[in-house]
């Protein structure tokens, strides 16, 4: 793993990597490190997963030479195992699999509409960084198969609540914007909410299970 540091103000390196791997396999040593009480680590206050880097934010006051020397040579540990052994206490997500996009994914992947599902479903999924809009998360480790490219025309109005696909990943509108992923169905879960604390409902780390809404009420 190739780290590159790069001053960002007085208060924060910015770590750049190779790819998203790298990122999240350093964000789980990072948080790790800090929740042991690492004390390089003891004045962060914020740390921002991105596609290929890590942002780390001190206190104001704090040095942030220490955070510097820790992240050069910080030790990684088996973050696949650690993610896939926390999968049973992720947020659950309830989908209505009835997308606009949802004919053009089963074209797309060679996959039925109950393979698409099943595959979306059967498979944990992680929150890797946000962005694009508040509460926008962007989601990976699915299924392989699922890997889709964006729309060749982007939506101008894309309703709140809509999952999508697009690349490998998945993702939950959280309001209503202009959007090019593929749409394969709909939550009414609240993604984002300003009165709640934190408003984000998926977070950098966190475990996501999709479930199939319809399933689930027919039982």
């Amino acid at each position: 793993m190739t780290r590159h540091l790069l001053p960002c103000g007085e208060h924060a390196v910015l770590v750049e990597l190779d790819g998203l791997e790298d990122v999240l396999a350093l964000d789980e040593a990072v948080r790790t490190a800090t929740g042991a009480g690492h004390v390089a680590f003891a004045d962060v206050v914020d740390v921002v997963p991105a596609a290929r880097t890590l942002l780390l934010v001190v206190r104001d006051g704090s040095d942030v030479a220490p955070v510097r020397a820790a992240l050069v040579a910080l030790p990684l540990g088996d973050r696949a195992g650690r993610t896939a052994g926390g999968a049973q206490d992720g947020t659950e997500i309830a989908v209505h699999y009835e997308g606009p996009d949802l004919d053009q994914v089963c074209e797309l992947t060679g996959l039925g509409r109950d393979a698409v599902v099943a595959a979306h479903t059967r498979t944990p999924w992680r929150v890797a960084f946000a962005g694009f809009a508040p509460g926008f998360a962007y989601l990976t480790g699915g299924d392989p198969r699922l890997e889709v490219p964006r729309r060749a025309e982007p939506r101008t109005s894309v309703p709140p609540g809509s999952v999508a696909l697009a690349g490998g990943y998945s993702a939950v509108y959280p309001r209503s914007s202009p959007g090019g992923w593929q749409l394969i169905g709909h939550t009414d879960v609240t993604i984002w909410d300003v009165d709640r604390d934190p408003p984000a409902l998926l977070r950098p780390g966190a475990v996501v299970r999709f479930v199939d809404a319809d399933r689930t009420a027919d039982r």
